[in-house]
């Protein structure tokens, strides 16, 4: 098995910066690791498609078996595919998690889920890839909320600068609820999810 990237040689790979940590090295060298990363070549259209699904993986910390399944559920639903990739990868429970604040990144918040912190709907969730449904209330489990992560969740210490409008969130009550489907407009991802449309159409 592979050794995955560090996360800032990936970020900067990807042309994102994928944690708040990276934020300061990606800005530092906003180009591609490696000896040629410097130089200026022009990717094909493929590659280019390529990259806009890596990216796509890379914000959400999945492997390629779970996007290939959450995009081939995306086409079944009425509306445009990538529109519907973008807002069912944005249903799983870890990017709930990690799109309320309780957790700063979304590595923090799998592990959250995966060690049984998390419930929905007042019982344990231990599978990142959980989709949460509109109505569904999201909640550290009350033996948790002593912890230190949980502790700075609930002060406000990863709060994002902005929380969608389709989550209600209660940070003091480590609590969210998805109130509404996410629109695409409103989730704050980066890509072009037509060309990730295209990549798996080709």
């Amino acid at each position: 098995m592979s050794r995955p990237r560090p996360k800032v040689k990936r970020s900067r790979a990807l042309g994102i910066p994928l944690t708040p940590k990276c934020v300061q090295y990606f800005e530092r060298r906003p180009y591609p690791p490696g000896e040629h990363g410097r130089s200026r070549r022009k990717d094909t259209d493929y590659a280019l498609r390529l990259k806009e699904k890596q990216r796509l993986r890379a914000q959400y910390n999945i492997s390629e078996t779970q996007m290939r399944r959450a995009f081939d559920d995306a086409k079944k639903v009425e509306g445009k595919a990538g529109s519907n990739l973008v807002m069912l990868l944005e249903r799983r429970l870890d990017a709930v998690v990690m799109r309320s604040g309780i957790a700063r990144t979304i590595y923090q918040a799998r592990q959250m889920v995966v060690h049984r912190h998390i419930t929905v709907n007042g019982r344990r969730v231990d599978r990142p890839s959980y989709r949460v449904a509109v109505g569904d209330t999201v909640s550290v489990v009350s033996r948790s909320r002593t912890k230190t992560p949980f502790i700075v969740a609930a002060e406000g210490g990863f709060a994002p600068d902005n929380t969608p409008n389709y989550l209600t969130v209660s940070l003091p009550e480590l609590t969210v609820s998805l109130v509404a489907e996410p629109s695409r407009a409103l989730v704050p991802v980066i890509c072009d999810e037509q060309m990730v449309v295209e990549y798996y159409s080709r």
